[in-house]
Parts: structure tokens; sequence; C-alpha cells
């Protein structure tokens, strides 16, 4: 028709353009200003673990400093001493480097377990330490009392992990116990009890308590049970729980439990 407006393909392919360089500008904007570690860069990755270390750990700084400089060091004198003058320190450089990461890792999950210990909720930060052959669920059941059972399934079976007051968890992790042993004929549902009383997994331990349970399940049968753990899931009602560690303070408390009531 005449009066019809004719469409450019060029206007529509700009503005097209425009829009995806600005979802792009938005989207890099974003991930500049997060804080969450997914976001982040490499380096910038190692930057916000070093700083969130330090918090809990003061010494660290020295410690990096001392597994750098020690093998630059023998690195340097072997060169003297053997006439390699770039092999020897470059070889002790890169030792320095390496050796570095591997204290700056060990002592992040260190702090980290120190941050989040005594917190309600904090057995998802161990959880979230499993290798990937492993997966986990939080808080897939929880009473009033911020009482918890945690799920992970991988190579050492399907295990539940009850955080609490020792007497309302054991209960829980029972029921749950009993409901999930019917979606799996494979092995026994293992329970676990998180804490630092005897009998307990302490939550330094518990990831590693985890990844040595004896292997009873292979690939597949992960899989098959990860889909029947899909279909429970959706049957049963879930509890509000708000995901990762819980605040301890009385007022955050308070309206913890005022959510899980559905207020």
């Amino acid at each position: 028709m005449a009066g019809d407006k004719k469409i450019d393909p060029k206007a529509l392919r700009r503005e097209a353009e425009a829009k995806q360089k600005a979802a792009r500008k938005a989207e890099k904007e974003r991930k500049r200003n997060s804080t969450d570690p997914k976001d982040m860069g490499r380096v910038k990755q190692v930057v916000h673990a070093y700083k969130l270390t330090k918090e809990q750990d003061p010494i660290l700084p020295w410690l990096l400093l001392a597994a750098f400089l020690l093998p630059l060091v023998a690195g340097v004198v072997v060169g003297i001493v053997l006439r390699q003058w770039l092999t020897a320190p470059l070889f002790g450089l890169m030792v320095g480097l390496v050796l570095a990461m591997v204290v700056l890792v060990q002592r992040a999950k260190r702090a980290t377990f120190k941050r989040y210990a005594g917190q309600a909720g904090s057995a998802e930060v161990a959880l979230s330490m499993l290798p990937k052959t492993w997966t986990s669920a939080a808080a897939i059941a929880a009473n009033k009392q911020m009482d918890v059972v945690h799920r992970a399934l991988g190579p050492g079976g399907l295990i539940l992990i009850g955080e609490g007051e020792p007497g309302r968890t054991r209960q829980l992790l029972a029921s749950e116990a009993r409901k999930h042993q019917r979606v799996t004929d494979r092995v026994e549902v293992v329970t676990l009890h998180m804490g630092d009383r005897e009998g307990q997994v302490p939550l330094n331990k518990l990831t590693r308590h985890i990844q040595k349970l004896p292997k009873t399940l292979q690939n597949y049968e992960i899989t098959e049970i990860k889909q029947r753990l899909r279909a429970l899931d959706a049957v049963r009602p879930r509890m509000p729980v708000p995901k990762g560690p819980m605040p301890t303070s009385a007022r955050q408390m308070k309206g913890a439990r005022h959510s899980l009531r559905g207020r």
C-alpha cells in the first residue's frame, strides 16, 4: 500500500547492533562491579581470595612471601653453583609461583571454614568444595528451629548431612533417610551429623570425609538416582530456607524464622 512505510534493512541492522552493544556494555559494567567470583577474571579472583583470606589469616602475606622466595632463592643458588644463570632461577621462579598459589588455596579454604563456623547452613560451604563428580543440594529439609538436612550424591553414594541440635536433627535426618531410601535400591543411604561433638563430623573435615567414603556408585547409577531425586523433590513441599550460611544475630534469626513460617 502507498501509505505503508518501507522497512529499511540497514536501519534495523544498526538498531540491532546498537542494542547488542548496549547489552554488552551493561554486562561488562555488571561484572566489573560484581563481587561474585564467577564474574571475575583469573587475576581478580586471586586478589579477591587474598583479601578475604587475609581478614581471617593475618600471617598470610608472610606465608606467601616465604613460599615464593624459598624456591626462587634456591634456584638462584643452584644457578650460581652449576653456572645455570637463567634456567635454574627461572625454574625456581615458576616453582615459587605455584607453591604460593597452593598455599593461598589451602589457607583460603581454612579461612572460609573459620568464617562460617557455627552458622546455621554452614555445611553448604563444605559441600560446595566437593569435586565435580559430586552434586549437592543444600537445605532439602528443615524445621522451625533451623535444623536442616543437606544432600550430596556421588561415587561414595547418596549422603544426607544433618546440621543442628542433635536430638531434633536425628529425627529429621531419619525421616529424610527413609524417603531417600525409596529412590535408590543400589546402596544404603549414608547419614552424617555435622558438628564438633563426639560422633559428629566437623565443618572443616566434612568435604574430606565425604570424598574418602568407599566408592559404591558408577556414573550411570548416579545419573539414574539423580533423576529419581528430581522426582522426589518435585512432589514434596520445599521449605523456604535461605541459601548459604545463615546469620546468627537475634534480629536476623527472628526474621529467618518468620520466613520459615511463610510470613
